[in-house]
């Protein structure tokens, strides 16, 4: 299984490294988290410099694709090039976006009719490109996910979890990282933002 974040230069690093984090809670042989970069390296809003793992191409054939966001979000999304190497697809993979990032899948036409999840900053953006933008942290429909707010990317992190392992696995991976003395609050209010998007058939095992 091939989790891929997609991390381009002056990313956020809450929302790609919380949730390289978070994913990797799983300790399965074949559960791979990678971070997806146009370059061999980025470096994030605030200076820290990542090495890529995966092309976008490749993170283009991932299991689910998680696109993180950044102050540079408007300069990918009018680079042709770039964007042309996104062949992400919601009937194959499970896509998710983090506040900018779901900018990144509006310009991709992925959220044509499905309204979305983004920051304050972006909001105007993606309503300029005709998307119904939500005041809240949350929101999914079928494989598409969306957040907004930094601190919400735990929430699409636990929404893969839960997809492709389960609701027990997002809980105990969300336990992990919750603060000591409120893990059980934390994962009820987080498990409370994302169970009424998931499949009846996810919720009810």
């Amino acid at each position: 299984m091939h989790i891929a974040i997609l991390t381009f230069d002056g990313f956020n690093e809450l929302d790609s490294l919380i949730a390289f984090g978070i994913l990797n809670r799983i300790k399965k042989p074949d559960w791979r988290v990678s971070i997806a970069s146009p370059t061999a390296q980025v470096r994030s809003m605030n200076g820290i410099v990542l090495e890529s793992h995966v092309s976008l191409r490749e993170a283009s054939a991932a299991d689910a694709v998680l696109v993180g966001s950044g102050m540079k979000t408007r300069e990918v999304v009018a680079d042709d090039a770039l964007m042309a190497q996104l062949q992400l697809d919601p009937t194959r993979q499970l896509l998710a976006a983090q506040c900018s990032g779901t900018l990144v899948l509006a310009k991709l036409g992925l959220l044509d009719s499905i309204p979305a999840c983004t920051d304050l900053t972006t909001k105007p953006w993606v309503q300029e490109a005709g998307i119904d933008v939500l005041n809240q942290a949350f929101f999914a429909k079928g494989n598409l996910a969306t957040a907004g707010g930094c601190l919400a990317s735990p929430y699409l992190a636990a929404w893969i979890i839960a997809r492709l392992e389960g609701i027990e696995a997002a809980q105990s991976a969300l336990h992990y990282v919750a603060p000591v003395g409120e893990k059980d609050d934390y994962v009820l209010r987080a498990m409370g933002n994302i169970a009424p998007y998931l499949p009846e058939a996810f919720v009810a095992a």
